[in-house]
């Protein structure tokens, strides 16, 4: 029916005229309790060297060989073209862009006016001409003497002096290898992509930029190498003075920050106030100065003191005079004491020993919000969480405007692009009762950062830059993880597990390794063994990217016994993978170890029992003693068989070694047995040219003896190729069983009417001819069926019916004449050996002349 036409049903009535049937309701009327498809896992491809890795969430992380030909790096962010070969150096503008990704984020909440820089030109001029220079320079100084300022300042000045300009990273926690990935990524447009060790090097050779590196951690021979990696930059590298000491050969000036003078402290103290300091504070600000030793971090949060005591004084005056506000009071505890309007002025200054260690007082005089934020960063070990998160952490709305009154008091300090408690300001907390509740704080950030790190929406860029919160609270409660109840998961395991693929994919991958390790513990005292399986996948996966095969191995190994121990088949797969590229990385042969590892080797080879080919099985029967010989002789080549071998390559060449020694001795054994039937066709009655392609004469139990009146069943075909008991051709006479009837040259044992029709007849041969039986060459001598009859037992050479089976013929002692007919006793009385020396070589051919 056409959809478009109007039909009898849209009128009320279906076609027939009866009432219309309801309509299926379009949500269903009841739940839908059904197993839901899950949702896909967010898979992330990487380039790492000449490794293509695949970041799995669920199963583990795949890892293959790049293909030959193929691209050195994936598709960028997912665009579906390929990136050039070499990757390309960032635009101006994508440079300036960076560096503003780089710096941390501005507090919410209205600007504020940028601290001046007092006390510091000589500083700042100095480290400008040294690094116009190409010249790198080490600035030392205390936390809290305003480095990272000085930082700012200078390569603001330095912007022009390099091609590359100036790139800004952060040495917290980070090693040599951290740091040069991170600056080929500031210069190099080269997203999802970790080149290996060589080629990174070489790349950053490349490099001509000013680099500032604040709050450096490395020294030595470390930064040795740091600085030999990159010879075309000029390094400006802030540090303090526990930091390990440049080697003697690296060529780094040092210059040394020391404390601001005394004026201008009060200068400092002066712009956080707003306003010029009384004789009382000016008297106050010196005795801190003396106390600070000229930090200038003492008169920041000094002024921040000042600037309290003014809205304090200022709070109460408005409350005492109109009342207003009286229910929102911002200091409540400190203004309950005043007794009414004008006794504001007597509120003292602060002592010296709290203007020394001011981060208790402080810290009451904020927000509820901002207390709450410096429970969570001392519960984080400092860390502070992004202003974007504290809003679900704390429990307030507002709450993302408690960073900038954290940082207006100074209360902390910028870290790359995050802030951190500053210096000091954490045990002087401590000691204040603000680590009470850490374990619990800890845990409400693990329990958020798992839900957000696992968000479809949230990027790896944005976890990794969240990294240092992430794993400080994972130091904090792997330690406390126990056992969870049934239908739940421990809080450490899932943080780890949806933080560490974030990190891999983004490629912050110092922070990936601690979390993997964090993780394993978690798991292992959680007793959940799919999880601790996936942990020591990822980390053999990590090994193996950075070359450490033999780590790799051992975490792979561990992996797969455990993913064994629970049948996770998938999982397996991905763990055998990666073990296969770890032994191909090695040098090992998997597939050939894998082959014949545990294969136990039989006694007799089946090509050696099997039958031989129809003409060698003539010379067998022929020559029953150097058949025996020869297969002795092969299997003593052979070597005795080895039980339980090992695959490899000395086990591969070992066999090819006995394949070929025995490919030789077959030919030459060939080559024997066509010499000895070239040899023997002198005589043109000889027996063997009457021998069918069967000499056996073992009978069945179905078949005949040799006997018996009535021949047993034939149970082969027509079809078969093999040689039939009666004659084939009637003669000349065309009549069947007449005296002219050629001699059958079959197998079959012979029936009665043949043997009574031949008699004793010229050239008549019996059912099976008897092949030690041959003539000496002049004569034609052949076995009487009458007489083979009459004896009442099958031929001489006829073998046993195990031997038959085996497809070789058991011969007589070497001592003893094989037995003949009746008729030919007379001429057949010599030995095999004068046989053999009648028809062939004069000498039988031993083994070891063969070989």
């Amino acid at each position: 029916m056409d959809p478009n036409a109007r039909g009898p049903e849209e009128y009320g009535q279906d076609d027939d005229g009866t009432a219309p049937r309801p309509r299926p309701s379009r949500d269903p009327l009841t739940p839908d309790f059904g197993q839901h498809a899950p949702a896909l896992a967010r898979t992330v491809r990487l380039v790492v060297g000449e490794h293509l890795l695949t970041v799995n969430p669920v199963d583990g992380s795949e890892i293959e060989l790049r293909p030959p030909g193929a691209p050195s790096r994936s598709s960028a962010a997912g665009s579906g073209g390929e990136i050039p070969e070499r990757p390309a150096k960032r635009t101006p503008e994508q440079r300036a862009e960076a560096e503003r990704a780089a710096r941390p984020p501005a507090p919410a909440g209205p600007a504020r006016p940028a601290q001046p820089l007092l006390g510091r030109q000589d500083e700042r001029e100095q480290l400008v001409r040294l690094l116009a220079r190409g010249r790198s320079v080490r600035l030392t100084g205390p936390s809290g003497s305003g480095r990272t300022s000085l930082l700012d300042l200078v390569a603001e000045d330095c912007e022009d002096l390099a091609p590359d300009g100036v790139v800004r990273l952060t040495g917290f926690r980070r090693t040599t290898a951290d740091l040069l990935n991170d600056l080929f990524h500031a210069v190099y447009d080269a997203p999802q992509y970790r080149p290996a060790d060589d080629d990174l090097r070489a790349l950053v050779r490349e490099i001509g930029a000013v680099v500032v590196v604040d709050d450096l951690d490395l020294g030595g021979a470390a930064l040795d190498e740091l600085l030999d990696s990159t010879p075309e930059c000029a390094f400006l590298l802030g540090a303090t003075p526990d930091t390990p000491l440049p080697s003697a050969e690296s060529a780094v000036e040092e210059v040394v920050l020391s404390g601001l003078d005394r004026a201008a402290g009060v200068e400092v103290i002066e712009h956080g106030v707003g306003r010029v300091l009384t004789e009382e504070e000016a008297n106050w600000a010196g005795d801190l100065w003396f106390e600070s030793e000229g930090l200038p971090l003492r008169f920041v949060q000094a002024g921040a003191l000042l600037s309290q005591r003014d809205r304090l004084r200022a709070g109460a005056d408005a409350v005492d005079a109109f009342g207003v506000f009286e229910d929102a009071r911002p200091f409540t505890e400190s203004v309950d004491g005043l007794a009414g309007a004008g006794e504001a002025e007597e509120i003292p200054l602060p002592s010296l020993g709290e203007a020394a260690a001011p981060a208790p007082l402080l810290a009451a005089r904020l927000s509820a919000s901002a207390r709450a934020t410096l429970r969570f960063a001392i519960a984080l070990g400092g860390e502070v969480p992004h202003q974007a998160h504290l809003p679900a952490l704390v429990g307030d709305t507002h709450a993302d405007a408690a960073l900038g009154e954290l940082a207006a008091c100074g209360l902390v300090s910028p870290v790359g692009t995050r802030y951190r408690l500053a210096a000091g300001v954490r045990t002087q907390l401590e000691g204040a009762g603000y680590a009470d509740d850490v374990e619990t704080r800890a845990h409400a950030a693990a329990q958020h950062y798992a839900w957000w790190a696992g968000h479809p929406s949230v990027t790896p860029e944005r976890v990794c830059a969240e990294a240092d919160a992430v794993l400080a609270a994972l130091t904090v409660i792997v330690p406390t993880t126990t056992r969870p109840g049934e239908d739940e998961e421990a809080t450490a395991v899932q943080l780890a597990r949806t933080a560490a693929p974030a990190f891999a994919a983004g490629l912050h991958w110092s922070a990936w390794e601690n979390t993997l390790h964090e993780g394993a513990e978690a798991a292992r005292l959680a007793g959940e063994s799919a999880d601790r399986a996936y942990f020591h996948h990822e980390l053999g996966v990590l090994a193996l990217c950075g070359g450490e095969l033999d780590r790799a191995r051992s975490e792979l190994e561990a992996s797969l016994a455990l993913r064994g121990a629970i049948a996770d088949k998938r999982g397996t797969v991905a763990g055998r993978r990666a073990l296969a590229l770890v032994a191909d990385r090695s040098g090992d042969v998997p597939g050939l170890a894998t082959a014949t590892a545990g294969e136990e080797v039989p006694d007799a080879r089946r090509e050696e029992s099997a039958s031989p080919p129809r003409g060698i099985q003539a010379a067998l029967a022929t020559h029953p003693p150097e058949a025996q010989t020869v297969v002795v002789a092969r299997r003593e080549s052979a070597g005795p068989p080895a039980r339980h071998s090992r695959g490899g390559l000395k086990s591969l060449a070992k066999r090819n070694l006995v394949a070929a020694g025995a490919g030789a001795l077959l030919v030459a054994v060939l080559g024997t047995v066509v010499t000895l039937g070239a040899t023997s066709n002198n005589d043109a009655n000889d027996p063997s040219d009457r021998v069918g392609v069967n000499p056996s004469a073992s009978t069945g139990p179905g078949d005949g003896g040799p006997d018996s009146a009535t021949p047993g069943e034939d149970s082969g075909s027509a079809g078969t190729g093999e040689a039939t008991g009666g004659p084939t051709d009637p003669g000349p006479d065309g009549t069947m069983g007449t005296s002219d009837d050629p001699t059958p040259t079959g197998t079959a044992q012979p029936s009665s009417e043949a043997s009574s029709s031949h008699g004793s007849g010229s050239g008549g041969s019996s059912g099976t001819p008897t092949p030690s039986s041959s003539s000496s060459g002049h004569g034609s001598p052949s076995a009487s069926p009458s007489s083979s009859s009459s004896s009442g037992s099958s031929p001489s050479s006829s073998p046993s019916p195990s031997a038959s089976e085996s497809g070789t013929s058991t011969p007589p002692p070497a001592d003893s004449s094989p037995p003949t007919s009746n008729s030919a006793g007379s001429s057949m009385s010599s030995s095999p050996a004068s046989s053999i020396s009648s028809v062939g070589p004069s000498a039988p051919v031993s083994p070891d002349q063969v070989i």
